[in-house]
């Protein structure tokens, strides 16, 4: 628990598979009060579901690694860890991160996991997911999570945890936590309005990592931004008066602007006067964004309503199978090639009976992102085909059709590629608050 006038929040990843350097240069920060780990994007937990069924961790892969390079220096420095790494797992996540502790010699560590995220499909009957009824999905449904809000993070941290576990929770509640904790905002208290908004407006800026720092910003020319190989990740610092400063550990990579902010405070954000999250409503409206000194920016005017009455469930299910064909065109009329390539393709499927249910046949370099916008003719290009459909045997012809191309297809095709794999799809819906009922469980590590 922080001391000082304000409680400072480090960023140590932004998705599930993001760089375990920055993480370290922040548990070497003594000043640091917590390192938060934001590892899950709409489909991660069902693909965790899924190699949770064929017998592996249900886990984020990388929970090892990233706590025997910070699990130690944290404890040193008596900072504590918060994140979403528990993934399908929670409770086997608390368990491996506690032998570890025990293999450190980390005595008295208290491992907490959070739990209850997980929606049965009896619970979901009364819904409907992007239109569709929910027996559409009965049969494929790998699993459903409701997105968690902040207070059974905050539950695990009044209970002395030094690490806290959890499953699918909302990215800002990680962050929001602990202030919660640390300064007990709550509704209805005298400025929980701006005091909670500005909790989850510094959790939004935080929860992406490098992105506020410059990451997914940088445009050579437009908008420079050094050392990107050596990107730093945010620091949030906040007040109990709900004062927000985004910056960095200086000499690190990137920086910290009011540009870098602006762009991730509109990232994912579909109405900015009503962003809901399941610890409240907040306009962001008024939001305003100064520069206060070198990679330092002052976050102001967030404001948040109490908290709405539903909370997001994500539903992963087996979408089928993907098969994907992909060979280069380089030289004089290479997109003409890849054009013909492409014609070839659909007319074999045809000759062969090969229907799939969906069908895209791009040239990278071309088309392949925002469509037939421009008669570029560029010097080299890349055929890739894809399908998807519940058949394996279906996608697998669509992309062999592409290797054959070899030697049945135009001049000069090369560096064939095929894949074949399985599709999780995603969709969502709300459920009352009241049927999902989380849970806390914590473990100190035996001396």
């Amino acid at each position: 628990m922080s001391t000082a006038d304000a409680v400072r929040l480090g960023s140590g990843a932004g998705y599930a598979g993001d760089r375990i350097e920055p993480a370290v240069e922040l548990s070497q920060e003594p000043r640091l009060d917590y390192l938060v780990f934001e590892c899950l994007g709409e489909r991660t937990v069902a693909l965790a579901e899924e190699r949770r069924e064929r017998g592996d961790p249900g886990y984020n892969p990388l929970l090892v690694d990233r706590f025997d390079a910070v699990l130690e220096n944290c404890a040193r420095n008596d900072i504590t860890v918060v994140t979403n790494m528990g993934a399908a797992d929670p409770d086997a996540a608390a368990e491996r991160t506690v032998s570890l502790a025990a293999d450190a010699g980390l005595d008295g560590l208290r491992v907490a996991s959070v739990t209850g995220s997980k929606v049965g499909f009896d619970s979901l009957e009364s819904t409907t997911f992007d239109g569709e009824p929910t027996a559409a999905y009965r049969d494929r449904t790998l699993a459903a999570h409701a997105y968690l809000g902040a207070d059974p993070i905050r539950e695990a941290l009044d209970a002395d945890a030094d690490v806290v576990l959890t499953g699918r929770v909302a990215d800002s509640s990680l962050f929001l936590a602990p202030l919660l904790h640390e300064f007990d905002w709550s509704f209805p208290h005298e400025n929980a309005s701006k005091h909670i908004g500005q909790g989850i407006a510094a959790g939004h800026l935080l929860e992406c990592a490098g992105q506020v720092t410059g990451g997914y910003y940088a445009d050579p020319g437009r908008a420079d931004v050094d050392d990107l190989a050596r990107l730093g990740f945010p620091v949030g610092e906040v007040t109990a008066d709900g004062n927000v400063t985004i910056t960095k550990l200086p000499d690190t990579g990137g920086e910290v602007t009011v540009a870098t902010c602006t762009q991730q405070l509109f990232y994912e954000i579909h109405d900015p006067s009503e962003y809901l999250v399941p610890d409240g409503v907040v306009d962001f409206t008024n939001v305003t964004l100064t520069d206060a000194g070198t990679d330092a920016v002052a976050v102001e005017g967030a404001v948040a309503a109490p908290r709405p009455d539903t909370l997001k469930v994500s539903l992963g299910y087996d979408a089928g199978y993907r098969g994907v064909g992909e060979l280069s065109y380089a030289g004089p009329n290479a997109r003409g090639r890849a054009e013909l390539a492409g014609d070839v393709v659909r007319e074999r499927l045809d000759v062969r009976g090969v229907d799939p249910e969906e069908l895209r046949v791009d040239l990278v370099g071309v088309n392949s992102l925002h469509g037939d916008v421009s008669d570029i003719d560029p010097y080299e290009t890349r055929l890739r085909v894809a399908a998807r459909d519940p058949g394996r045997e279906t996608v697998a012809a669509v992309a062999q059709e592409v290797e054959t191309l070899y030697t049945n297809g135009p001049a000069g095709g090369g560096g064939a590629r095929t894949n074949v794999d399985s599709v999780v799809g995603i969709v969502s819906t709300l459920v009352d608050r009241e049927t999902v009922s989380p849970s806390v469980s914590v473990t100190e590590v035996a001396q």
